[in-house]
């Protein structure tokens, strides 16, 4: 198989022209149809920008022809832009753990890591029992919509908690840094395709779902989880774990009735996958109780920015039309004067602003864009590095409170409404009585407040000193009438589970896995965390023996 790079295709092209224009590479444009024995597939499509307005689509693809054709070929281009390609193919491990399963293995939490890693158990024989807090993702979307309609919060099922995890309303960013040695980040993107995205996540450069995708493929994982032997349980919350010699030997848990009552569920298990995502405080806080071995970890705060999504397009793409073209994204990055790193995160190009809360009293914001992006207006949070000098203190849970802290500031500002600001007036610390030329795309009640009020004022002159930088890189970034909107504040954990290279923490039996534990910073991540977790259980316990009741 080869690889051909730096296919060249104006925007606007169609299939044909990328078929012709492989063809003619390879010298085989004037060959016969019928002689024409070849498979192509796209590896990787990106948008060249550097010569705006003449914009370009650049493709990476395989290409498997007759053995001694492939080295004809390479031999004629002497390695220009054509090279051997062999695919990393995720291959699926064997069960070798030596370790009787005491009870069925439990999966706390059913984002990416949790669906992931149940979905690579139940097709070994595992039988794994999912916990979530939340409902299913049908039902969820209702909770989340009245939520945003009514400001009423169901604590337990939100923006935050339930199927699909915080992840499903979001951008649906799907590209990682993570170094994919052995196919894990491919596989994740064909699960995805399997359980139906669309099909071009597999070779975008920059892939992303959108919140309505989201909910079909959780969905459908779900199905053909419990086809295999899963069992989800939704409205039931981790509340314990009991511990004998340093093993895990049980769970319990509270599942809520549709009566509303509460039933305690005793699980007997020595093995329980914490996939518990970055707003399961009150999991941390019984872990850390129960001594399971944590350390703080650095993560950042900051708001939301908003400006017309047009804007960006303009900037970015350097043509006011944009036919063919993707709603235009952006990365930026400063370091203070004081040393603050500063950049902005999770870009929501023709998104909306969420109110992303999940604690009575306290709120918090988050981006969100459907598959279409098609939004006024682009948003992306401008965030601000923190660690144990802003927490004032070593607790291991400082960085939680500081969180909490900094929502419930946000909520009284509101009133319990996403408080926004345009920038101008943030800069000179006045409330806004109205906004401009940005009209808020916001999901949930805002309000006008004083934003400068949430943070101290070296973060808050961190945000206005970049938010200028990056004014004079995107012209129009720092537009007074930019809209604000706080807080940002669960950018990632604040805390980290420790676990050996054997994915275990120091209670045995106990695997930390994904991004509230500290292993991941996005869907895909989190997903590949969650495969290797799987692995690691497979490593180490015998598949389940069903004749056995886990349940007491």
């Amino acid at each position: 198989m080869l690889r051909i790079d730096q296919l060249k295709l104006p925007v606007g092209h169609d299939e044909g022209d990328l078929t012709k224009k492989l063809e003619k590479i390879l010298k085989i444009d004037n060959v016969k149809n019928e002689q024409r024995r070849y498979s192509c597939r796209i590896i990787r499509r990106s948008l060249d920008a550097r010569r705006k307005p003449e914009l370009f689509y650049v493709y990476s693809v395989s290409v498997e022809l007759d053995p001694k054709e492939e080295e004809r070929i390479l031999k004629r281009s002497r390695g220009r832009f054509i090279s051997k390609y062999e695919p990393k193919v995720y291959h699926m491990p064997e069960p070798e753990g030596m370790n009787e399963l005491k009870g069925r293995p439990v999966i706390a939490g059913t984002g990416p890591a949790g669906l992931f890693c149940a979905y690579i158990l139940c097709q070994n024989g595992y039988a794994p029992i999912l916990l979530e807090r939340g409902e299913q993702v049908e039902d969820r979307i209702d909770s989340v919509n009245a939520f945003w309609k009514s400001g009423r919060l169901n604590p337990s099922s939100n923006v935050q908690f339930g199927e699909g995890g915080a992840g499903t309303f979001s951008d649906g960013k799907l590209n990682t840094l993570v170094n994919d040695k052995n196919g894990r980040n491919r596989f994740v993107l064909d699960t995805f395709v399997k359980f139906g995205a669309p099909e071009e996540i597999g070779f975008s450069a920059k892939p992303h779902l959108g919140t309505d995708n989201l909910t079909d493929i959780v969905r459908n994982m779900r199905m053909f989880i419990t086809q295999y032997g899963g069992t989800f349980c939704f409205n039931t919350t981790l509340t314990d774990i009991a511990i004998q010699e340093g093993h895990l030997i049980n769970v319990k848990a509270e599942s809520v009735q549709k009566d509303g009552s509460i039933d305690e569920v005793v699980i007997d298990t020595n093995c329980l996958i914490a996939a518990i995502g970055h707003s399961a405080r009150d999991t941390f806080g019984m872990f850390n109780t129960r001594g399971v071995s944590m350390s703080q970890k650095n993560f950042a705060v900051g708001l939301r920015i908003q400006h017309p999504q047009k804007m960006i397009n303009e900037l970015q793409y350097g043509r006011t039309d944009n036919d063919g073209l993707p709603a235009a994204d952006y990365k930026l990055t400063n370091r203070t004067q004081k040393g603050r790193n500063v950049y902005t995160f999770c870009m929501c190009p023709g998104g909306y602003v969420v109110n992303a809360s999940s604690e009575e009293g306290r709120l918090a914001v988050n981006g969100m864009s459907y598959s279409g992006r098609d939004s006024l207006n682009a948003n992306s949070a401008v965030i601000v590095s923190v660690d144990k000098k802003d927490f004032g203190s070593e607790d291991v849970l400082a960085g939680l409170k500081f969180q909490r802290d900094l929502e419930e500031k946000a909520y009284r500002l509101g009133n319990g409404d996403v408080p926004v600001q345009k920038y101008g007036d943030y800069k000179d610390n006045a409330l806004t009585a109205e906004p401009g030329d940005v009209i808020p795309q916001i999901k949930g009640r805002y309000r006008m407040a004083n934003l400068r009020e949430l943070f101290s004022e070296d973060i808050n002159e961190a945000i206005i000193e970049s938010i200028d930088k990056f004014g004079y890189t995107m012209e129009g970034f720092d537009r007074a009438d930019a809209i604000l909107a706080g807080v940002e504040s669960r950018t990632s954990s604040p805390v980290r589970i420790n676990r050996d290279d054997g994915f275990m923490s120091n209670i045995v039996g106990l695997y930390p896995c994904g991004e509230g534990a500290g292993y991941a910073g996005g869907i895909t991540s989190a997903a590949i965390d969650g495969i290797k977790v799987a692995e690691a259980v497979m490593k180490h316990f015998r598949p389940y023996d069903e004749s056995r009741n886990e349940l007491s």
